[in-house]
Formats: C-alpha cells, structure tokens, sequence
C-alpha cells in the first residue's frame, strides 16, 4: 500500500473516531426530544416533517427541548469534521487501489464534493437554529430540503460508492 494511501487511511480513522464521539453524544441527547409528549427525530426534521409540522414541533417544544435541540446541533458541526472527511479520504483510498481511470475521476470529484456536502449540512445546521430562535421565521422550506437533499445525495454516493472499492484487498 502507497504511503498516499497510508495518509488517507490515517485521515479515516481520525474522523472515524471524531464521528463515534460525537454520534454518540448526539444520540444520548436524541431521548429528550419530545414534543407534546412523543419522540420527534433530527431526520424528521431535515427529511420527512412538512413545513408547518416543523413550525408546529419548533414553535410548540419546552425551552429545555429547545435548549437540547441547539445543543445537539453545535454537535453536529463538530460530528460533520468527522463525517465528510471521513468520506472523502475513503473516496481518495479507494481511488488509490482503482486502475480505471473514469472511476478514479469520479471518485476524486466525490472526495472533493465532500466540501460540498459539509457545506450543505452548515447551512442547514444554520436554518435549524435560526427556527429555534424565532419558529415564526421558518422558510423557505423548498429552499430548505434542496440542501438537505444535496447533501445526503452527495454523501451516500461517496460512501457507497467507495466502501466497497476501499475495502478490497486488491486493486480494481
């Protein structure tokens, strides 16, 4: 293995770590989010609520829940260092053990679509605590899930895409 590998590899595994830390923060702090008494997820807020269930669940939680959701989301900046680079450097592994050259192309644009991505995750991150503050203010929402969207499109791709190549033992 190529010490660019090594280096991508080394890269991996501190985001890997960053990632586990502050996933499992988060997922501790997930318990308390509550709104009229049921359960309501951080995947719910960026993918599957409407606009006006958002407003409602923004506008209708306790200032603890309020409080625990902003905290959640200062974690989130600290768990997408380790997420996108993460990705990236498996992105720039697996291209180091490809031989074809249009999937090493398209996986160095994936790596580097990771900023992207992470950019995409701090604007939402952004939207998200802005609505905390002040739920009346909330929209636009198509604007909204198109960066949401962006940013899972970009990042499940990646990874998909470089997981299996980065885990063979052999050069595809």
């Amino acid at each position: 293995m190529s010490n660019n590998i090594q280096g991508w590899r080394k890269l991996f595994l501190f985001s890997l770590g960053l990632f586990a830390g502050t996933a499992f923060c988060m997922k501790w702090m997930e318990k308390d989010f509550l709104f009229q008494g049921q359960l309501f997820t951080i995947i719910g807020l960026e993918i599957s609520y409407s606009g006006d269930r958002l407003v409602e669940i923004l506008s209708g939680i306790t200032p603890a829940v309020k409080q625990t959701l902003g905290y959640h989301l200062y974690f989130d900046f600290a768990f997408m260092a380790g997420v996108y680079p993460g990705i990236a450097s498996l992105c720039m592994i697996a291209r180091g053990k490809s031989r074809k050259g249009w999937l090493r192309q398209l996986l160095l644009i994936l790596a580097i679509a990771q900023g992207i991505a992470w950019a995409c995750d701090i604007i939402e991150n952004i939207y998200l605590l802005n609505w905390i503050r002040n739920p009346a203010s909330a929209g636009p929402f198509t604007t909204y899930h198109m960066v949401v969207l962006l940013k899972w499109i970009l990042a499940l791709t990646a990874a998909l895409l470089a997981i299996p190549i980065a885990i063979r033992k052999s050069k595809y």
